[in-house]
């Protein structure tokens, strides 16, 4: 009959199974990952399908209950880089474009808002000098 220090081992023994297993896909797909960003842009892509090629790779591998999201697999990508710097040493270029300018954006979110707006009110004025042409004047009508 097993006693409690028994019990506890092989507790413990579980436990460390089931958090090695949760662990090691995300560490391994953070790094392939990696490897598949850097290779694909020092192959001559451009950002955006070296991006998806990585993220899809990095969700998919993950696994489990929560999704990584896109900040989770850039910093994924950007650790690995970092701590394998002589394996993706022309790499280290490539890393600003995944985490773009916010400010920059904000600014571009802006201007789109602002052109939307003016062209609401273009629209406004353009019906409204429709329906006064619509409308019949008559000059001599006191």
């Amino acid at each position: 009959m097993f006693i409690i220090k028994d019990l506890k081992i092989i507790f413990l023994l579980i436990g460390f199974l089931v958090n090695f297993s949760l662990l090691t896909p995300k560490i391994l797909a953070g790094s392939f990952g990696a490897e598949i960003f850097c290779t694909m842009r020092n192959g001559g892509n451009d950002h955006e399908s070296s991006w998806e090629a990585a993220y899809s790779y990095i969700k998919r591998q993950k696994g489990g209950f929560f999704k990584t999201s896109p900040k989770q697999a850039a910093a994924q990508i950007i650790e690995t880089v970092v701590r394998e710097k002589d394996k993706f040493s022309g790499c280290v270029e490539y890393l600003d474009k995944l985490y773009p300018d916010r400010e920059l954006q904000r600014k571009i979110k802006e201007e789109e808002k602002e052109r939307e707006k003016e062209a609401i009110e273009r629209e406004k004025r353009r019906k409204e000098i429709e329906s006064i042409s619509e409308e019949s004047f008559d000059r001599y009508d006191y």
